[in-house]
């Protein structure tokens, strides 16, 4: 079995997942606001589970679920929920998202999303992988509003965008009430461009507090700021 990607508190098989652990993915989950301390929370394509495992490491949530319609990556996010130390407040559905909205039992008090966002016809011969990236496998409008339905009246969705699509995905969540209360611009170096964005919205229109977040100062040299964000996850931090 290929050596799974260790965090401090838990570990990542991804060999049947055709997304691996990457920046974006520990930077949401790292960034996310917990303050409202949410005891429902959803993980939207959950892929390895590393959102919702890095949701349980942060919060007291008795029910973290996650979703996921590729069956070898919802398998082996099965299989990563049940060797880590918080399995039973975890569970993932085989689902796509339109199933879970029809059949709510619930509404969640956060919602956690690093969505599909290449929208270039640029393809690779890895179909999975592909179809992981694509945001025509799930449009944001498509994803938004399904977040509307899911989430509680005091809840929270946070996500992860590429920058170009700000303006545009903002537009598409005011036209469902969720407004962004929190904007993180990342940036990998102080003189590169911002590649993302990080996102909290809730139904309640607040003023937005705007941070730039830089990755690193130079290659492989993080900078205090990414270090003291994602030091609770990774080994080396």
């Amino acid at each position: 079995m290929p050596t799974p990607f260790q965090f401090k508190q838990f570990a990542i098989h991804q060999d049947a997942c055709a997304m691996k652990v990457g920046t974006d993915s520990v930077l949401l989950g790292a960034w996310t606001s917990l303050k409202h301390e949410p005891n429902t929370i959803l993980d939207i394509g959950a892929g390895t589970g590393i959102l919702a495992l890095m949701m349980a490491q942060r919060s007291n949530a008795e029910n973290i679920e996650a979703i996921e319609i590729n069956a070898d990556a919802y398998e082996q996010c099965v299989s990563n929920f049940e060797i880590s130390s918080w399995a039973d407040r975890l569970f993932c559905y085989h689902a796509d998202l339109d199933e879970l909205v029809a059949e709510m039992e619930i509404a969640y008090d956060l919602i956690i999303a690093n969505p599909p966002y290449f929208t270039e016809n640029n393809t690779t011969k890895n179909t999975a992988r592909d179809l992981a990236r694509r945001n025509d496998a799930l449009p944001f409008s498509e994803l938004i509003k399904s977040v509307a339905k899911l989430l509680s009246p005091t809840g929270e969705f946070a996500v992860i965008i590429p920058h170009k699509e700000f303006t545009v995905f903002t537009k598409l969540a005011q036209n469902q009430n969720l407004f962004a209360n929190r904007v993180t611009h990342v940036r990998g170096t102080a003189s590169s461009p911002i590649k993302r964005t990080l996102l909290q919205l809730s139904f309640t229109e607040t003023s937005t507090p705007t941070e730039i977040l830089i990755v690193e100062e130079v290659r492989h040299t993080y900078t205090n700021a990414y270090t003291l964000l994602t030091k609770d996850f990774y080994l080396k931090m």
